[in-house]
């Protein structure tokens, strides 16, 4: 049997090398595009719920929650899209109101569910939060899937993996107050006062933030 030529065992190398350096280098221009996406898709959200006037929010939403399922359909393994799609489509529930959101409210439960399995952290307790605001909000059994015990534990999942966040302790601090708890609800409004703004969450949770100190006032 012929034995190949050491040019010819370089050759092959070389063209292995380049392959797999191209596939990296397309890899990585595939995350980028992504991440670049998901950037826009938040910074746009972000405008839209804190500053965009309350007549325009529901079309604009509706367009974003199509962008996020489009993303999501594309990156169904990335759990901070899927993450994003959830919280995209319970603004847009929230704005639609009524029973005709309810089908919304499903679908961004479902997608923050699925984030959730793929990262237990659920983009550092976020998916937790908008999950323990979906299971408050939502009409109970017939026509919903409202369930006060479980958004509690949505809440103190959230609480366990960001106890400062100005998120979880004020919609925490909504929901005890319509549970009647006035006391605990008072507890955790003080702490969504006094908590860490996230870096690349800040316009939203200063807003958040006023929000907190409003509820406290009424306590």
């Amino acid at each position: 049997m012929r034995t190949p030529s050491f040019s010819r065992i370089s050759l092959s190398r070389t063209l292995i090398a380049a392959a797999i350096g191209s596939t990296l280098a397309l890899s990585s221009l595939t995350a980028t595009a992504f991440e670049s996406e998901l950037f826009s898709l938040k910074n746009r959200w972000e405008h839209t719920v804190t500053e965009m006037p309350a007549n325009e929010r529901e079309r604009t939403l509706k367009s974003l929650a199509g962008e996020a399922e489009q993303l999501a359909e594309q990156h169904s393994d990335e759990a901070d899209v899927l993450v994003w799609q959830g919280i995209i489509l319970a603004s847009y529930a929230r704005e639609r109101g009524g029973l005709g959101a309810l089908g919304t409210a499903g679908d961004a439960r479902d997608a923050l569910e699925k984030a959730i399995e793929i990262d237990p952290q659920g983009l550092n307790g976020s998916a937790y939060v908008t999950l323990g605001a979906l299971y408050d909000r939502a009409p109970g059994r017939p026509l919903g899937f409202g369930n006060s015990d479980t958004a509690e534990r949505m809440f103190q999942r959230a609480l366990e993996i960001r106890p400062d966040g100005i998120d979880v302790n004020y919609y925490y601090a909504a929901f005890l107050k319509e549970e009647g708890n006035e006391q605990a609800a008072r507890e955790h409004a003080q702490r969504a006062v006094n908590g860490t703004a996230r870096e690349n969450r800040q316009v939203s949770d200063e807003a958040l933030r006023r929000d907190a100190q409003a509820l406290l006032n009424q306590l």
